[in-house]
């Protein structure tokens, strides 16, 4: 072997190389293992916090010396193999910045009747679009006003950036520049709150789509109160305010105005009505009883005597609720702020709203008719926190404008520091502020001109506090106070400190795995991994004896390399990446076959034990670099069009194929040089598989004509049933939300679907009807529906899994969210685009590198009808047996790197039969190439054999012991393995055939 040295010396820098970047994972786990020791002596409630404060406590001492250099543990940790969401848990999120309001913001909520059409249409253009949304504005307008007009609308924001004389397209160029900035703003700011969120290497990055986002938290636990980090958009306003005797008598007018309008009051409380507006609140369905009504009242310090009764006034007590509210529509939603002599309370409270009443309250307060009753200067807010225990009432609080344009009196940009704090007078946790010079000014002038009166705090359109001036306030100081928890206070210092974002930010993909889920996949990840290790590892010492045994060293250490690779490009080991690197177990050995299979042709044909394996080796590596390259070339546009998971799968699937082709062609010839030339004996075949596919004379072409009826056959009745049955499409493609659950026992599917269906109802009264499906054992299910998906307001996803509780509730038994789903309609055709595109690239790419190698586009022919055979048949079988097989046959992410997957399996196979009919057709020039066809197939067959059923077993072994959440990934793994052996043979050479056949004919005549 000529440069054996050299390869010694890559080889081993490569091993040290790769052990250097694991040590780190090993001594961060190390340190992680005696902080989970020192928990252990602390009670069970207190071990999870005691093992924070013993990490945080050594986060920047040394805890690993190398001579050269020491790291800490914050070090190692950084340097560590990072473990997907899916295998450590967490919460993987996609947040889109909200382009739109940033132009509406730029154009100062501009008027314009051109502009609110075009920025409708844009809104819509944008759902089959890949273009960025500024674009499309751009032509929207253009097609209503060819004739220029946007600088006018941005003159006044724009004036230093846009010429009224300038072009719309000139307009559109600053408007791009603005939301990128705006955009970049918003990132850098979320980055700042997640830093601060307390989270173990979290992780957020740009995605390449404008204006979004992608968030990994790992490990965390209250995702809900991440949302509100991640979304909220910090806009921070200090407002004077009204008192409630100051209105009293304008809202008795609007009460006898609502009266007179003759209100359907029926239809208003039962809440049928919605608006973008509207507070989005639980919806009981249900009229709020005189009861609750006490226990609200019973709540209240100023109110703790008022019965429902003297709320309803004295000429009421005889009547019903329903009577009174007609009598009274506006106090039958807003309980007045009255003592028990119906005295009204001093505060800017003007009374108490039922949550689920909140938008019929916001229906009377936008009538044109009421507002002129009201003082022109009156704004409305409600409180952020429900109000009782129940968390049923919020309370309304009345803002005065005194500013021109309509803004409060002070904006949150003054505010420099936020922390939290306790409450000087109690131990309740509040948020300290501190302002700039300039807010500290105005904050002095506000309190000295508020004294006695309130000032309310809100943020993001609610009220936090609205506590009373006693006293002119100099320095700058202030807090925030409301019954918050240490957490709630801490969230909300993080948000004030880093910043008001430039536009909204909402989730529209959102993933969640329980740490409890995440811990079983790592456990069958490695159960699958250590079983399909040993599978292989037999079967080549039992079919190539000493051989085998070498090829097994090289793929031990193929797998050290992938490790070793992952953890120095920071990489991250996801579940189906797990499953890419068991793949690659059973791929990696094709390599050897191939040679193994060529040395024992040469032994066979009287070669000596070093020519034949000089031979074998020669032989092989055309082959080799063929098959492998179009697998590589598949791996990488699945990692490019992939995303979260699916791009691991990708990144261990690329980093294995070239990994295992250092470890297959140079490690395995080093170590039988060594043996030979120590003189110690080389074998490649035992008593048992010495003769195996030898002298066997398949007559494959004399076949094809019947095979091809087969496979037509199967092709119809499959595209029959993708046209009738179709296919059962994933939240991916779709859009939705999907909730794995875990009950304590067996659950009836269609009970709880009904229940799920009797509290999925939205605003308009219309029911969604979920899919129920048992995931996994009996006592786990999958719980689909498309409830409130297109809702982009920050309160939906708590308001859904509340309802899901609700349902799940009435199951009886005890249950746990092992993980979610949400795929908004938006990205999930992005997804859908993404998918075709990758597969059509596929496609195209391995048809022009096979016509490059063959020179002929009859084999770039052959592949590709084999390829688009396997994908049909595949998805046939998806389609006949989904509701059928007892585990998910979805159409999602995962299917599609499947199916890009199979693509490079099936050409991989194909390839190495092309490579031989290449040789025979360069030995023989004078024979025809359908003469020596059979004697090509034949000759391969054995490698081809081989590698599919160490290929298959491995897979089976994932397929059974992998877990639930990828074994419909393995199914299709496995389809696509038998499809494409069966295509390689029988397919793909025979149409390469009778295409070149079919052209001498042609030429003949």
């Amino acid at each position: 072997m000529q440069n054996r040295n050299f390869i010694k010396i890559i080889a081993l820098v490569f091993a040290v190389i790769c052990l250097y970047q694991l040590s780190f994972t090993w001594i961060a786990d190390k340190v992680e293992n005696d902080a989970a020791e020192y928990a252990e002596t602390f009670n069970e409630d207190e071990r999870e916090i005691k093992v924070k404060q013993y990490l945080d406590s050594i986060n920047s001492e040394e805890v690993y010396d190398i001579f050269i250099a020491q790291y800490t543990y914050s070090d190692c940790k950084q340097r560590e193999l990072n473990l997907g969401l899916d295998l450590k848990g967490g919460m993987n999120v996609t947040l889109e910045v909200m382009v739109v309001d940033v132009i509406k913001a730029l154009a100062n909520n501009s008027n314009d009747e051109i502009f609110n059409t075009s920025i409708s249409n844009a809104l819509k253009a944008q759902e089959d679009s890949q273009d960025d949304f500024v674009t499309l504005f751009g032509n929207e307008y253009e097609k209503l006003s060819p004739n220029n007009g946007l600088a006018v609308i941005f003159t006044s924001q724009l004036k230093d950036k846009v010429k009224i004389s300038a072009k719309n397209n000139e307009v559109i160029d600053v408007l791009k520049l603005e939301v990128e900035d705006a955009i970049s703003r918003s990132f850098n700011i979320l980055r700042s709150r997640i830093d601060r969120f307390g989270v173990t290497q979290p992780n957020i990055q740009r995605l390449e789509t404008a204006g979004r986002i992608l968030v990994e938290l790992p490990g965390i636990k209250d995702p809900e109160r991440a949302r509100k980090l991640l979304q909220s958009t910090a806009q921070l306003e200090f407002w004077e305010t009204y008192e409630y005797r100051d209105l009293f008598q304008s809202l008795e007018n609007v009460n006898l105005y609502l009266k007179e309008k003759n209100v359907n009051s029926d239809s208003l409380l039962n809440n049928q009505e919605d608006s973008e507006e509207d507070l989005i609140v639980e919806d009981k369905k249900e009229d709020i009883s005189e009861d609750e009504i006490d226990n609200l009242l019973e709540e209240s310090d100023l109110l703790s005597d008022l019965d429902s009764d003297s709320l309803i006034s004295d000429s009421a007590e005889s009547l019903s609720f329903e009577e009174f509210a007609i009598d009274n529509p506006l106090y039958a939603v807003l309980y007045p702020n009255v003592d028990q002599q119906n005295q009204i309370q001093e505060g800017p409270v003007v009374g108490f709203c039922a949550i689920k009443d909140t938008s019929v309250l916001n229906s009377y307060l936008s009538d044109p008719e009421v507002n002129k009753l009201l003082p022109v200067d009156v704004k409305f807010a409600y409180t952020v926190k429900p109000y009782d225990s129940e968390e049923r009432f919020v309370q309304l609080v009345a803002l005065r404008v005194t500013n021109r344009d309509g803004k409060s009196a002070m904006e949150g940009d003054v505010v420099t520091d936020a922390s939290q704090a306790f409450g000087q007078y109690n131990s309740s946790a509040e948020v300290s502020m501190s302002m700039n010079q300039e807010g500290a000014k105005q904050w002095k002038r506000l309190t000295a001109d508020n004294i006695g009166k309130s000032i309310a705090i809100v943020l993001d359109g609610y009220v936090y506090s609205y506590p009373t001036v006693q006293s002119e306030i100099s320095g700058g100081r202030s807090s925030i106070s409301g019954d918050f928890s240490v957490n709630e206070a801490k969230d909300l210092a993080n948000i004030l400190k880093s910043g008001k974002l430039p536009a909204p930010a909402r989730i529209i993909e959102e993933a969640i795995v329980g740490p409890s889920l995440g811990e079983e996949a790592i456990s069958s990840g490695l159960t699958s991994f250590i079983f399909a290790l040993l599978i292989v590892l037999f079967y080549m010492i039992f079919y190539y004896t000493r051989a085998g045994i070498v090829s097994n060293i090289a793929l031990l250490a193929n797998i050290f390399f992938i490790f070793g690779v992952l953890s120095s490009l920071g990489a991250v080991l996801t579940l189906p990446g797990i499953a890419g690197i068991i793949l690659t177990i059973g791929m990696s050995v094709d390599a050897n076959v191939l040679i193994y299979e060529r040395i024992r042709e040469e032994l066979t044909n009287g070669k000596g034990i070093r020519l034949a394996i000089s031979d074998g080796y020669n032989s092989a590596y055309s082959s080799i670099i063929d098959a492998n390259v179009t697998t590589l070339l598949t791996g990488i546009i699945l990692y490019i069009f992939g995303t979260g998971p699916i791009k691991g799968f990708a990144t261990t699937l690329v980093i294995g194929i070239v990994t295992s082709l250092f470890a297959a062609i140079f490690i395995t010839r080093l170590i039988i040089s060594a043996r030979l030339n120590k003189g110690k004996e080389m074998t490649f075949s035992s008593k048992l598989t010495e003769g195996a596919f030898k002298n066997i004379n398949i007559d494959f072409i004399g076949l094809r004509k019947r095979f091809y009826i087969v496979s037509s056959i199967i092709v119809l009745l499959g595209v029959g049933s993708l046209l009738t049955k179709g296919l059962n499409y994933g939240v991916d493609f779709v859009g939705g939300r999907t909730f794995v659950v875990r009950f304590d026992d067996t659950v009836n599917n269609e009970e709880l679907r009904s229940e799920l269906s009797d509290v999925f109802i939205d605003n308009e009264g219309l029911k969604y009807n979920p899919q129920v499906k048992t995931f996994g054992d009996n006592n786990q299910v999958k719980i689909t529906t498309s409830f409130m998906i297109n809702n982009n307001d920050v309160s939906t996803d708590k308001i859904v899994e509340d309802k899901l509780n609700e349902g799940l509730k009435t199951s009886g038994l005890e249950y746990e969210i092992m993980s979610s789903q949400k795929v908004g309609p938006t990205i999930a055709d992005d997804i859908k685009d993404a998918a075709v595109w990758s597969i059509i690239f596929s496609l195209l790419i391995i048809f022009m590198y096979i016509l490059l190698r063959f020179r002929k586009w009859q084999f770039s022919l052959g592949a590709v009808a084999a390829v688009f055979h396997d994908v049909i048949i595949v998805l046939s079988i998806f389609s006949v047996f989904y509701g059928l097989l007892p585990f998910s046959l979805e159409i999602d992410q995962a299917f599609i790197a499947a199916i890009l997957t199979i693509i490079g399996y099936s050409l991989n196979d194909t390839v190495v039969v092309f490579d031989r009919v290449r040789e025979y057709m360069n030995i023989n020039k004078k024979k025809e190439i359908h003469e020596f066809m059979n004697s090509s197939l034949n000759s391969t067959l054995s490698r081809t054999i081989n590698t599919s059923l160490t290929t298959f077993f491995v897979l089976l072994v994932i397929f059974i012991f992998g877990g639930e959440v990828i074994r419909g990934f393995m199914f299709a793994l496995m389809v696509g393995v038998v499809v494409g052996t069966y295509s390689s043979l029988f397919i793909a050479s025979p149409i390469m055939l009778d295409t070149i056949s079919a052209k001498k004919d042609n030429h003949k005549k």
